[in-house]
C-alpha cells in the first residue's frame, strides 16, 4: 500500500496497513498507526509518532525542524498526533524543542483544513476545528472544542479556553477563556459561544448561566478581581462557571477583554 515512488527510511515504523501516495517522504523515527492515510509530495520527518485512522492530504510538511533561531537538539525534538485526524493539503506541523518541554502535541478528533500552521511546543486538544490558514505561534494551547476561523492568528504563549471560537481574521494576543467568542484585529471578546454549546448538548439551564457568566465578566464594568469574585458567588456549583474561573485564574498573559 506504498507507491514505489515514495522514499520511506528502513528505521521508519509504519502498520501494514497504512497507504502512502506518491512521491511522499517518510524519514527515520516516523511512526504511522494501523488505518492512516498519507497522500502524495507529504513529508514526514522524525521523531514523529502518528497514531491510528489519521488521514495527511497533500503537500503536508508534518514533523519538520522547528521555526526557532535557537534549535540546535534534533535528538530531543518531538512530534505526537493522535487519532482519527484530518490535516488537509499544504498543512505544516513542527516538532517541539528543549526549551518548550521537547513535544508539540496533537490530539484526536482534529479536523484542520488546507494551509494551516502549527509551531514549535504547541499543545492541541480534540475534537477542534482549524479552518484553512489559522496559524499557531509557538507555545500556543488550543484546549478542546475549539474553532478557529479562516485566518486566524495566535500569538505565541496564548491559550484558548475549551469551547472558544474565533471569527474570521482574528488576531489573538492573549488567553481566550473557555466557551467565549472572539473577533477582531486585535480580538475582543463578543458574546459567548451559544451555538458551540448547544452543538454539544450542553444544557439550556446551563448555556443561561453561561451568558449571566459573560455578562458579569465582560459587561458590568468591574475589575477582573471584581468580577471572579461575583462568579465564583454566583454559581458555585457549575462545572462550566468552574473551569472558567479556574482558567482565568491561571492566566499568565492576561485574558482577552
Amino acid at each position: 500500500m506504498i507507491d514505489p515512488t515514495a522514499i520511506v527510511d528502513p528505521m521508519a515504523n509504519i502498520a501494514a496497513d497504512v497507504t502512502i501516495g506518491p512521491w511522499s517522504i517518510v524519514g527515520a523515527n516516523v511512526d504511522i498507526g494501523a488505518g492512516s492515510w498519507i497522500g502524495s509530495h507529504v513529508i514526514l520527518n522524525g521523531p514523529c509518532r502518528i497514531g491510528s485512522n489519521n488521514k495527511i492530504y497533500h503537500h503536508c510538511s508534518i514533523g519538520e525542524d522547528p521555526q526557532d533561531k535557537k534549535f540546535n537538539d534534533s535528538a530531543n525534538s518531538w512530534l505526537e498526533i493522535g487519532d482519527n485526524n484530518i490535516i488537509r493539503e499544504y498543512c505544516s506541523i513542527n516538532r517541539g524543542t528543549a526549551a518548550g518541554g521537547g513535544v508539540t502535541t496533537v490530539g484526536n478528533d482534529n479536523w484542520i483544513m488546507a494551509y494551516c500552521h502549527i509551531a514549535h511546543d504547541c499543545h492541541v486538544g480534540d475534537s477542534t476545528v482549524f479552518a484553512n490558514n489559522a496559524t499557531l505561534a509557538g507555545h500556543v494551547e488550543i484546549h478542546d472544542f475549539v474553532v478557529l476561523g479562516g485566518f486566524t492568528g495566535v500569538h505565541q504563549f496564548c491559550r484558548m479556553g475549551v469551547g472558544s471560537f474565533s471569527a474570521i481574521a482574528a488576531i489573538i494576543v492573549k488567553d481566550v477563556p473557555p466557551f467565549v467568542l472572539v473577533e477582531g484585529n486585535t480580538a475582543r471578546a463578543r458574546t459567548i459561544n451559544r451555538e458551540g454549546l448547544k452543538r454539544r448538548g450542553v444544557d439550556k439551564e446551563i448555556i443561561a448561566t453561561l451568558k449571566r457568566a459573560y455578562k458579569t465578566l465582560y459587561r458590568q464594568g468591574l475589575t477582573l478581581q471584581e468580577a471572579i469574585s461575583q462568579l465564583k458567588k454566583a454559581a458555585p456549583d457549575v462545572a462550566e462557571v468552574a473551569q472558567l474561573v479556574k482558567f482565568i485564574e491561571e492566566s499568565t498573559r492576561g485574558i482577552v477583554r
